[in-house]
């Protein structure tokens, strides 16, 4: 009878053993869990470090516990005030519990990209365009709340939410920069006015006062004549007022009247 040897057997039953033993052995890093599957069911949140599974028996889903930076693509939106604009934005999220990340949701990054694009849209479609450009801090918190409640079922933790760029049409730009120039040029007319009336208020009170000591008016004559003369101008014109010759004819009057009496 032919010999028959079984150390190949062995060595072939060694070799699959050892392959099936290594295929067991999972290595998690520290940012990484396995949600571990029992015959198809939910059993245990392992990690990190080496996991041991039974095969065939269990399966394991990795998951990465790491703040994620996801970028929403632009969106359109027309504000509430009828703009057309294209806004997009940043957001920073993780995941904080595994298991529903995995046994909620079929692809959780891609659920909270189409989720961020919908609130995207929602939120800034209720504000004004003035409101998007100068309140980004309060709608960034307002998109943050709003995913934060959605994605809490998933196990999902929206920690930031940025927006980054707020795009406008030529049109529109060139719309906005005249309503800002007509904007500045009423601002110029206003402040003009004001001066204006500051001005002439300040003159009614000059003039009052001046009237309560008529004296004051010829001290005020003179002093704008020593001005005057400190100018390079050859030939002066200069009006006379009649308050300076009010004395003189008042006792031209009186002179008059007792010439007239005697």
């Amino acid at each position: 009878m032919p010999s028959f040897s079984f150390y190949p057997i062995v060595v072939v039953v060694i070799i699959v053993v050892l392959a099936i033993a290594i295929s067991s052995l999972k290595i998690l890093r520290e940012y990484e869990r396995g949600v571990i599957f029992l015959f198809g069911h939910f059993q245990a949140v392992k990690g990190p470090g080496i996991i041991v599974l039974i095969p065939i028996m269990q399966q394991m889903v990795r998951v990465d516990l790491r703040t994620i930076v996801m970028t929403v693509p632009p969106q359109d939106v027309i504000s509430r005030d009828n703009v057309p604009v294209k806004v997009d934005a940043m957001i920073l999220y993780r995941v904080i519990d595994p298991e529903k990340s995995v046994i909620q949701v079929e692809d959780a990054p891609e659920a909270t990209s189409q989720l961020a694009q919908t609130t995207l849209r929602s939120v800034l479609g209720q504000h004004e365009l003035d409101e998007m450009l100068a309140e980004r801090e309060k709608l960034n918190h307002d998109i943050q709340t709003i995913l934060d409640q959605h994605t809490d079922a998933w196990g999902i933790k929206v920690s930031n939410v940025e927006i980054k760029q707020v795009d406008l049409d030529d049109s529109m730009v060139r719309a906005i920069a005249r309503q800002a120039e007509a904007e500045r040029q009423r601002r110029a007319k206003v402040i003009n006015a004001e001066g204006e009336a500051q001005a002439a208020q300040k003159l009614m009170e000059a003039a009052q006062i001046l009237m309560q000591q008529p004296q004051s008016i010829q001290l005020r004559y003179l002093q704008t004549l020593v001005e005057i003369a400190g100018d390079k101008s050859s030939t002066i014109a200069f009006p006379l007022p009649l308050d300076l010759l009010e004395p003189l004819l008042g006792k031209a009057r009186a002179a008059k009247t007792g010439e007239a009496q005697s």
